[in-house]
């Protein structure tokens, strides 16, 4: 379990543009004064909101994509920004559109934001070769994970259930190298005596 003054946390981010307020996969804003009616695994009627996501198509701009060359450089930039920190770092992915880490951080959700600001804005320069500008959107999740049970379900939802496009990397990992395509080990059955 985690040591004292920090909590095992689920960090989910998203990059620039792809999950805009009005979103057909449903969304809430920031403060929760707007909240989509379902979510992406129960999404809302497609009228609801339909303005409004209508308008922030048209000022977003182009959603920020990670090419498949990219994303093992973003994943690794993170991971080596919170591990250079002393975080206890279980697993990351990076996928097209998102990234996925499970990090014991701070309890203070204030200093959480910024330790993961950090970790985007490093992660950003290390790919602005390719990328410049902006690449992560505001914010992001960073679900508390409250039991033994929650924490190695999280870490098993980053490394197996991102798909074979996602780059992974898990504390376990012999290098830094992480891989794509991480199949999930098959359980052992117990022989009979």
């Amino acid at each position: 379990m985690p040591r004292p003054g920090f909590l095992w946390r689920h960090v989910i981010i998203n990059t620039k543009n792809t999950w805009l307020h009005g979103d057909e996969r449903g969304f809430r804003s920031r403060n929760r004064a707007i909240r989509s009616s379902g979510d992406y695994k129960h999404r809302p009627p497609p009228q609801e909101y339909r303005k409004l996501r209508e308008h922030f198509q048209k000022i977003a701009g182009a959603e920020v994509h990670f090419e498949r060359h990219l994303r093992p450089i973003v994943g690794r930039a993170i991971a080596s920004y919170l591990r250079a920190l002393r975080y206890r770092v279980l697993s990351v992915a990076v996928g097209k559109v998102h990234a996925h880490a499970v990090v014991e951080l701070p309890e203070a959700r204030a200093i959480v934001k910024r330790i993961v600001g950090e970790a985007k804005r490093v992660s950003s320069r290390a790919v602005k070769k390719w990328l410049p500008g902006s690449v992560w959107a505001a914010g992001g999740e960073f679900v508390i994970c409250e039991s033994r049970g929650h924490l190695e379900n999280a870490v098993s939802y980053v490394l197996y259930d991102q798909g074979p496009a996602a780059w992974t990397w898990c504390y376990r990992d012999a290098t830094d190298e992480g891989m794509f395509a991480r199949k999930r080990p098959r359980k052992r059955l117990a022989r009979r005596r």
